[in-house]
């Protein structure tokens, strides 16, 4: 499937809803619901609650994730809000405020 890739130099403010993978390179404020994957790469601020499927972050959430498989804190990664998973990961390096909900 193919993805949605928000680029490094690119912000957007709004809703954002798609059936596709999304990558986001840059910014996003707003709300972001993505059936796929999401990934926030390193460098990317995202200020928007989130949900899809697995996610990755090595970039800035400021927001709820809610995800229907699994949430993976990169190294560098920084993450200000609830999440609420079957699993997540927080590798050293990666920062989390906030609570999690298993969702088992």
């Amino acid at each position: 499937m193919a993805s949605t890739i928000i680029g490094a130099g690119i912000t957007i403010e709004g809703e954002i809803t798609t059936d596709d993978d999304v990558v986001v390179q840059g910014t996003v404020r707003g709300k972001l619901t993505a059936k796929d994957s999401v990934t926030v790469e390193s460098g990317a601020v995202v200020e928007a609650d989130i949900s899809g499927g697995p996610l990755a972050v090595a970039g800035s959430i400021t927001g709820n994730i809610q995800s229907s498989d699994r949430v993976d804190l990169q190294p560098g990664a920084r993450v200000v809000g609830n999440v609420k998973a079957t699993r997540i990961t927080i590798a050293d390096g990666a920062q989390f405020k906030g609570n999690v909900d298993m969702d088992v």
